[in-house]
């Protein structure tokens, strides 16, 4: 395990440390890939699309199931790359910042002033880099619940629940809080898909 911040500056030094952290995780977060690739595959924008949502389901019903699984790549991969650099070069607490910097820089980029996706593969992504065995369950869980009910909706919320129950039956539990604040942000981001999967009006997967 890489050596603990605070040991490392203090925390007078720690604390400007860790905010540098997060913020340099929320640009990488922030990076809206949904957006760059429907642009790359000629597709327009994915925003007057759809939910309008720059996220891998709404850039699926462009039609491109390239583009879509590009995207689900990169938007996971944003957040495990932050919260790797973090781990490697000052431990557990600083990959904690930077999975919570760079899901927010997915949820509100600044660049698309605040509007960004719902953050269910950049969450995935950070859970996987911070504890791979919760993270694979979790990516487990998404798939059964796609495949079972095929409401990509349904499927992030179900993984975003059950992430804390992962993380504790795998024995990392110093990362359950973290897991809990980002799974709730994940449930206020689909709050109008929870009405809809309530009353019987939420899109299957590759519905428009």
């Amino acid at each position: 395990m890489s050596a603990w911040l605070p040991d490392i500056l203090g925390w007078e030094r720690a604390v400007p440390a860790l905010a540098a952290i997060c913020a340099v995780a929320y640009l990488i977060g922030s990076i809206p890939f949904g957006l760059l690739v429907t642009r790359a595959f000629g597709l327009g924008d994915v925003r007057k699309i759809g939910s309008g949502n720059i996220g891998t389901t709404n850039v699926l019903r462009t039609g491109s199931k390239k583009a879509a699984a590009l995207t689900l790549l990169l938007d996971g991969g944003k957040g495990a790359v932050a919260v790797l650099i973090a781990y490697a070069m000052f431990g557990n607490l600083a990959a904690q910042i930077a999975a919570l910097g760079a899901f927010l820089g997915h949820l509100y980029p600044v660049w698309l002033k605040f509007k960004g996706g719902k953050g269910v593969a950049t969450f995935l992504g950070v859970v996987l880099a911070l504890h791979w065995p919760a993270g694979l369950l979790a990516c487990a869980t998404w798939l059964a619940f796609a495949f079972g009910f095929r409401m990509s909706s349904l499927a992030a919320l179900a993984a975003a629940a059950l992430v804390p129950v992962w993380l504790w039956l795998t024995q990392a539990e110093p990362f359950i809080w973290l897991a809990v604040c980002l799974g709730t942000l994940i449930f206020i981001r689909h709050h109008a898909n929870i009405v809809r999967i309530a009353n019987g009006s939420e899109p299957k997967i590759g519905e428009s």
